[in-house]
Formats: C-alpha cells, structure tokens, sequence
C-alpha cells in the first residue's frame, strides 16, 4: 500500500477533478470499498488488470493494494492524467495509463500479455459507455476470450438486467448475452452515496465469468438478431414478433419445440440459442 499519497478528496482539489458529466464520471473515494470491490476480481497476485475510466484513481488504488502486477488504464479525461502520474510512481510505475476512448482501443495489443500472466478487467465504468463497452467484450469473434473476468460497475438497474432470469421484466437482450457466454452474478451494492458527486441512483457491481457457450456452433449475429426481434416486441406473443425473421415463425418456434404463444420473456437462454441455430438451419 503507497501510505505516501494524499487522500483523494485533497487529489481532486489540487488538480481540480469535479466530475464532468460530459464523460459520465462519478468517483468513488472510499478506499475501503475500492479494495473490496478489487478483491472481487480474483487473485490478482499475476494478473494485468485492465481499467477503462479511472478518473483519480480510487479503483486503481485498490486494485494495485490487492496485488495486481500491472494495471493498464484508459482515460479520456486529460485533467486526471497527473492524478494518474502519482499513483504509477507511488506504486513502482506497476501502473501504466493511455489517453484515449476505450470504444476505439485495441485491448491486448495494448495490454502486451507476458507469458503466464492472466489478464483481467476492473472498473467503475462511465456510466455513458457502460453498456456499449460490456456488449463490446461479450460480442468478440474469437470465444473464449482473451480475458478471463470482468468486474464492472454498472447502475444497479442495468446490473440486474445483466444477471435476470426469465420471468423477469429485467430479463432482455442483455441477459441473453451474458448468460450465453458466462456465468454472471451482482457481487457487490453500493449505495448512491458511496460516489462524488452522488448519481441518483444506486450502483452495483457485477462479476462475469466467460464459459464455453451453450452449442457453440450457433454464430452470434444469428442469436443477436432473433434476440432483438423478440424482445423489439416483447409484449407480443413469439409467432407475432419473429415473423419479421426470413422464414415461418411458426415453423421455426415448432421446430424448437417452443409453445408460439410465449413471449420473449417466458423462454431460457438455451432456447433462444436453439431458435438461432434452427434459424440458420431454416435459412440454409
């Protein structure tokens, strides 16, 4: 633990760190909680951690206190860079920080995976980006991915959407997603409060788990498009809101043995995974 720095409330003052809502930031200064949040990451002991949003660094305290061997940071906010600065000298230069938009950045070219190291990624993410940036990391062509968790900050509503059941009315695309490629559970509340300045809602923090995914002959953009087709209507009934597909819906929901009077939200993630791979039999 770097005791030499300062307290980040005294870090925002000196650099002059309000939080911008332009860049979807709200930082957490609890160094407590960061630390619980990082041990939620695993053994981080020969980890590279990526962390997309550091802001002032009390993600990044805590992630290099529980032992990761390198952080690598993106940060579009250059105000924090010299936030940044103190924390990679105080801890060896184990931490190391680009500039940038983490939509455009080629993660393990930027990473530089070592032999037996284990990448991971950590982060309180901008809330502006959180869902474009999780979709980005479940929709790699290559599956098992190149990292292997995530542990991510999330507004507690979309943290449920996440990790939702079937039957839920939080159970939708993202759901599927996930669930299809990972084992996912919320590991973490934390309360509006926790955050400077405080969102007005509450946060969670989710921790994702890649699997093999179930039959992985079925391709992604199939799955992703009978996905959005049922839930685009989620309140109609599964023969209503796939006829938008190019074959029978009829014959595609008999043929995956799914009742045509269910909606979106009745069935499982196997059997939206069964209706995309019967959709590319049917199409071939």
């Amino acid at each position: 633990m770097a005791t030499e720095l300062p307290p980040l409330r005294e870090v925002i003052r000196e650099f002059d760190l309000r939080a911008k809502k332009s860049f979807g930031q709200n930082f957490l200064l609890d160094l407590n909680l960061t630390r619980k949040i990082a041990r939620v990451a695993g053994d981080l002991s020969n980890s590279v951690v990526y962390e997309v949003g550091p802001g002032p660094g009390g993600l990044t305290r805590g992630l290099l206190d529980e032992g990761a061997k390198r952080v690598v940071a993106v940060e579009m906010d250059s105000r924090c860079l010299p936030a940044l600065e103190q924390i990679s000298k105080a801890y060896n230069d184990r931490l190391t920080v680009h500039q940038g938009d983490a939509l455009d950045v080629d993660e393990p070219e930027i990473l530089q995976q070592k032999e037996g190291e284990t990448l991971r990624i950590a982060s309180n993410l901008p809330y502006n980006v959180g869902t474009m940036l999780l979709i980005k990391w479940l929709t790699l062509d290559r599956w098992k991915p190149w990292f292997a968790s995530l542990t991510l900050m999330f507004q507690r509503e979309v943290a449920e959407r996440i990790v939702a059941k079937p039957g839920s009315k939080a159970y939708g695309r993202l759901s599927v997603l996930a669930q299809w490629r990972g084992k996912v559970r919320i590991a973490v509340n934390v309360p509006a409060a926790a955050f400077t300045p405080a969102p007005k809602v509450a946060s969670a923090v989710i921790h994702f788990e890649p699997i093999d995914p179930i039959d992985p002959t079925v391709r992604l953009k199939d799955l992703e498009l009978v996905v959005e087709r049922a839930f685009g209507q989620r309140r109609k009934m599964l023969r209503a809101s796939l006829k938008s597909l190019p074959v029978n819906a009829t014959e595609l929901l008999d043929r995956a043995n799914i009742v045509e009077t269910s909606r979106a939200e009745d069935i499982s993630v196997e059997d939206f995974v069964r209706l995309a791979r019967i959709y590319r039999e049917m199409q071939a």
